[in-house]
């Protein structure tokens, strides 16, 4: 790790990224505001349908491979963690169906189990748009097969992306750091916002699905 910390601290700064931080601390407070009413709301129905904890913590690898520990509201049974640690990729994803709580079918889906992270976002570990973040043994695997991933560290882990927006969990690693990269090479706040367009769109989309 510590050699692709080296690497992303030659990475060089632009003006747009204070703008992009800018964005992400007012929109990140903001967004705060507006969901405690839902926050608190899914904090009772977890508890009455699962008890504690409430949340998730995760290690995750944040810029510069700074480690630091994402929160979820938890949406997988006790010890899903241990039994789902030895996967990636799409076998995860089937894998983790079987794992879900009560509402964390629910929660995943509406993407509502992602609120806690806003306090990331404001805390500076993650930002609203960037590559997702990922736990640090599965980041020494793909740097070992993915020559270009250690790219990756040059800016926060996103809430949401151009991988998550375009295409979808089954996506392999190598097609979703393609996007991640096209990101940090153009970023910018049109392409920022858009995304965050695109995400809530699609998330509209899923949670009316759910109705149907």
């Amino acid at each position: 790790m510590q050699r692709f910390r080296a690497l992303a601290g030659t990475s060089a700064k632009r003006r747009v990224d204070l703008e992009l931080r800018v964005l992400d601390v007012t929109l990140a407070a903001f967004f705060l505001l507006l969901s405690l009413p839902v926050t608190v709301l899914i904090a009772l129905a977890m508890l009455v349908t699962d008890g504690l904890p409430l949340f998730y913590r995760g290690e995750r690898v944040g810029r510069g491979g700074r480690v630091f520990t994402m929160l979820k509201f938890r949406t997988l049974k006790r010890g899903a963690e241990e039994r789902l640690g030895p996967y990636l990729g799409e076998e995860l994803v089937v894998r983790t169906r079987a794992e879900f709580t009560p509402l964390g079918g629910w929660l995943r889906a509406t993407q509502l189990d992602e609120i806690p992270q806003l306090w990331n976002v404001l805390r500076g570990d993650m930002s609203l748009v960037g590559p997702r973040p990922i736990r640090p043994r599965f980041f020494q695997e793909l740097a070992g097969e993915l020559p270009a991933y250690w790219q990756r560290l040059a800016l926060r882990p996103g809430l949401t992306g151009f991988a998550q927006v375009r295409r979808g969990y089954e996506t392999s690693m190598a097609e979703k750091l393609a996007h991640d990269l096209e990101w940090i090479a153009d970023r910018s706040v049109r392409l920022y916002v858009r995304t965050l367009v695109s995400t809530a769109w699609r998330v509209l989309n899923q949670s009316l699905g759910l109705r149907a």
